[in-house]
């Protein structure tokens, strides 16, 4: 396989992003959407993330063949430090790194932010994204039963999570994507991107 670079994304990158997020929503359960959303519904989505959490995509020859980000995991204030995962990579691209990749920066600079706690929620079944999450120190923590209803059929959904930093008295303040030192970025996508 070719370069893979890696970057912060662009609210232009959306429909590039919508590529690759698409089939997950059209033939899978993976994604609880039931429909793909609008190219400009996606650039919101882009904007509103990555105006405080990273949201990163990699590249093979330029072109976008995946994606991971952190969002809010719930609105409480209490919650502020908790983050939810999440990662999509096109199907041709699977097993070449490029999740551990993304997941790795996006760790990295969410230390830098100053959160502590990272969840993924993943449908159940799917072993294949258990035990990739699981291999980077993801631990299930619950289980949902038949919480959603896709394709014709009833799904569990299951939490993992990921401990990134250390909790401290009192809690260490966010540090927001725009207000983080563009060095410390640049330092922590030059660790992964190859030369």
């Amino acid at each position: 396989m070719d370069k893979i670079r890696f970057r912060l994304a662009h609210a232009d990158d959306a429909e590039k992003l919508l590529d690759v997020y698409a089939p997950y929503v059209e033939n899978t359960n993976i994604s609880f959407e039931y429909e793909v959303p609008t190219e400009e519904e996606f650039r919101q989505r882009i904007e509103k993330i990555s105006a405080k959490f990273p949201y990163i995509v990699a590249l093979v020859n330029g072109e976008i063949v995946g994606y991971a980000y952190a969002s809010t995991f719930r609105t409480k204030a209490a919650y502020d430090r908790s983050l939810e995962t999440t990662i999509y990579i096109k199907k041709n691209f699977h097993r070449h790194g490029i999740g551990r990749k993304l997941y790795k920066i996006l760790e990295d600079l969410l230390k830098l932010q100053n959160i502590t706690n990272l969840y993924a929620s993943i449908t159940y079944p799917n072993l294949k994204s258990m035990k990739f999450h699981e291999k980077l120190g993801y631990v299930k923590i619950a289980h949902f039963n038949r919480c959603g209803y896709k394709r014709g059929a009833w799904l569990d959904m299951i939490f993992l999570e990921k401990i990134i930093n250390k909790h401290v008295l009192p809690a260490k303040e966010i540090i927001y994507m725009a207000n983080l030192p563009q060095e410390k970025i640049d330092s922590v996508f030059s660790k992964y991107n190859e030369a």
